[in-house]
């Protein structure tokens, strides 16, 4: 299990703005058909690095759901769409929300739920 400090910061509190980062795609996960959308991003105030993981199936109502959690720097170019689940599932930590939690955000760690 990866170690990783919380700080405090505005990128581990709700409510979440896509303007408080620096994004970058890193490609669609096509596992199991979920076709969750990857990305990496990067908090503008205290630069720590995030994965981020979309995944809505559209033929369900209240399906969206993300995860994302820190990336050390050294480990970012091992980051791939097909292998972004496993690492936030290896995370001491990770944040999530959504229409399928209800558009609250929480603190997680263990199993993500990413298939229908």
């Amino acid at each position: 299990m990866k170690k990783i400090p919380k700080l405090g910061c505005i990128c581990e509190k709700p409510p979440m703005n896509h303007n408080d980062y620096r994004s970058s795609e890193v490609g669609i996960d096509h596992t199991n058909g979920r076709y969750g959308e990857v990305s990496i991003q990067q908090c503008k105030l205290c630069q720590r690095i995030w994965v981020h993981y979309l995944v809505e199936f559209e033929h369900y109502s209240y399906s969206g759901r993300w995860y994302k959690g820190i990336v050390a720097k050294k480990d970012l170019s091992g980051i791939t769409p097909e292998n972004a689940v496993a690492y936030l599932e290896s995370l001491e930590w990770y944040l999530y929300g959504g229409s399928f939690f209800g558009n609250t955000v929480e603190f997680g760690q263990g199993k993500v739920n990413v298939d229908s």
